[in-house]
């Protein structure tokens, strides 16, 4: 597995286990369809909504903060595929949105997690 692949997989495993302690439920991890990918599908019990989840992951910020890399482009395809998500899944959605989680996960020293909840 190539280093990005992992640092992006640990990324992921990290954003489950803090939206979890927030009370969150992961339902799905990387759910896909023709259109693409949806890192994790979370449910909010509290809210009673559906949350798709991005999450980006990096190792520092020398190229920029993991937010940087969530374009207009990007939240366009992701409620596309929030949309494809409910459709093969009828009746199981109430209300939806998408949040995005930023890692930062240098090897050694402090992880830092940011989440922005309703970005779209």
């Amino acid at each position: 597995m190539a280093k990005k692949d992992e640092l992006g997989r640990r990324g992921e495993d990290l954003a489950a286990v803090y939206l979890e302690a927030q009370g969150l439920t992961v339902v799905e991890r990387n759910w896909r369809c023709a259109q693409g990918e949806i890192d994790l599908v979370v449910f909010d019990e509290i809210e009673d909504e559906w949350v798709f989840v991005e999450v980006k992951t990096r190792s520092g910020v020398r190229y920029g903060h993991p937010l940087e890399a969530v374009t207009r482009e990007k939240l366009a395809r992701l409620r596309r595929l929030a949309l494809a998500w409910c459709a093969e899944h009828p009746g199981s959605h109430n209300r939806v949105r998408i949040d995005v989680v930023a890692i930062i996960a240098p090897r050694t020293g402090v992880v830092e997690i940011e989440h922005l909840e309703r970005v779209f």
